[in-house]
């Protein structure tokens, strides 16, 4: 009798342990709230967004707002302390850094995906397939401003109308990038073009004139491919010197000139907070799933794990030396800066 009556103690006190483990469980998920405010690049924004949607599904109590103001327009609130979390196409500049020490915000460097700036173009061009870097440099540079005005003087053989150009807006990180890469300097380019902050935008413009020229990230190609017309890019330092369309297989084998990675910046302040740590954390460990799904390119795991040991040691600073636009960083390249860091 006294074995059985330990037996139905013993039953009892687990079933009321495992109770309360289970309510302890509930009542932790439940009661995260609070709010995250994120800003800055109109890249990230379509993998920033989706996260955003699935942490708030299972967190309904915290509100997480993601604004597009681009890379630049982001780091002047973040460095005010405005936002928690910065959406970035390309690495802080020094400017924005030293702004972020001025005001005592440290930040966390966190990579996320790698994109691939697409050139694109209306699907009735039909002249043009690709595209050089020296073509490109031709059209966008600043001596080109109000002088290379029609497709003829891009390449000879091309029709004689006039060229209509559209791009990310000086604001932005993709419009940092892009410049870097193509016309040598970063921040660098003519001025009579339509330009804009948001991708959505130039890219009804390239879609409603045949005549257009267009550089918007490859993502909302992606989302527009009936809209719009993916032109090939031709370098001589990679593919072996061949025009080459971006997808993920060239961009992972660092064959696509304009490929660049993107990044969130977070507030090392703000981390300290239970909703905005969950939240990053969440980002870092859906990345890889979310990036191939919106339309980027997903980091190795190992660069996650990376990220996700860096935001739990709160380790500060930037992996590039705050210099701005990194032209030729492959995946390779981020995960050695990763590693260095971490050291």
């Amino acid at each position: 009798m006294k074995s059985i009556q330990k037996f139905v103690v013993a039953t009892l006190l687990g079933a009321v342990a495992a109770l309360t483990t289970f309510t302890v469980s509930v009542v932790s998920q439940t009661q995260l709230s609070g709010r995250v405010k994120i800003d800055g690049s109109s890249s990230v924004y379509p993998l920033t967004e989706a996260v955003a949607e699935e942490f708030q599904r299972q967190n309904p109590k915290v509100r997480v707002t993601v604004g597009i103001s681009g890379t630049g327009g982001g780091f002047k609130k973040f460095a005010r302390g405005e936002t928690d979390i910065n959406n970035a196409s390309r690495p802080i500049r020094q400017e924005e850094d030293q702004e972020c020490r001025k005001n005592g915000i440290a930040y966390i460097e966190l990579p996320v995906a790698y994109d691939a700036i697409s050139i694109v173009v209306n699907p009735a061009n039909n002249w043009c397939d690709y595209l050089t870097v020296e073509e490109l440099k031709r059209v966008w540079e600043p001596k080109a401003q109000g002088k290379i005005t029609r497709w003829s003087q891009v390449r000879k053989g091309f029709p004689n109308r006039p060229l209509r150009l559209f791009g990310a807006g000086a604001d932005s990180g993709t419009y940092d990038f892009f410049t870097a890469a193509i016309v040598g300097k970063e921040h660098t380019s003519r001025g009579d073009y339509t330009a804009s902050e948001d991708d959505n935008v130039l890219v009804q413009g390239v879609a409603a004139d045949v005549n257009a020229l267009g550089f918007i990230p490859f993502v909302y190609y992606e989302a527009n491919r009936q809209r719009l017309k993916l032109v090939a890019v031709q370098c001589e330092c990679h593919n072996n010197g061949k025009p080459v369309k971006p997808n993920e297989k060239v961009v992972r084998e660092n064959r696509y000139h304009l490929a660049r990675p993107l990044f969130i910046y977070v507030n090392r302040r703000s981390a300290d907070r239970p909703e905005v740590s969950s939240f990053v954390e969440f980002y870092l460990r859906k990345a890889a799933q979310l990036a191939r799904e919106v339309g980027y390119v997903s980091l190795p795991k190992q660069a996650y794990e990376l990220a996700i040991e860096r935001l739990r040691k709160r380790i500060t600073g930037s992996m590039f030396g705050a210099k701005g636009s990194q032209v030729g960083l492959s995946i390779e390249k981020l995960l050695a800066a990763e590693a260095k860091q971490k050291r």
